[in-house]
């Protein structure tokens, strides 16, 4: 199978379920962003399919929390930051999947980017697991990775 661009997709009215490197260094005592390099690396992307029709889901990891959620690897802080550095309208859900990771993505309409909490808080994360990618194949219409 040839493996597609984003170029190759007609992204009108379509979902782009994102993989980013959001895995930014943090100031240990306030949890403010020191360098957002592997943010601004991916808003050429994240322009890119708004600028074509799409919403766009953004989904990364942060940091290696040990026993599940932790609020101080939250991806609430880089949803912000990134919603200082686009004109879109960028939101935040508290899951990675589920419920109301679903009802966040159904109703995202186009131009609009939605960031997903760090897949890290999810066990099956690091196990390659196939039922969390089926979960996430339900949050966009195309992969982009």
């Amino acid at each position: 199978m040839d493996k597609k661009t984003i170029k190759d997709v007609d992204w009108q009215g379509k979902t782009a379920l994102v993989r980013v490197d959001f895995n930014v260094p943090q100031d240990k005592a306030t949890g403010a962003i020191t360098d957002d390099a592997r943010i601004r690396a991916a808003l050429p992307t994240i322009q890119y399919l708004l600028d074509h029709g799409a919403a766009v889901v953004l989904m990364s990891h942060l940091g290696r929390p040990k026993d599940g959620p932790d609020p101080k690897y939250s991806m609430k802080v880089t949803a912000d930051h990134l919603a200082t550095l686009i004109t879109a309208p960028v939101k935040f859900v508290g899951q990675t999947t589920g419920p109301e990771a679903e009802a966040a993505a159904s109703a995202l309409r186009p131009g609009e980017v939605l960031v997903l909490e760090n897949t890290r808080f999810d066990k099956r994360e690091t196990k390659n697991d196939a039922g969390m990618a089926q979960e996430l194949a339900k949050l966009g219409d195309v992969y982009v990775n």
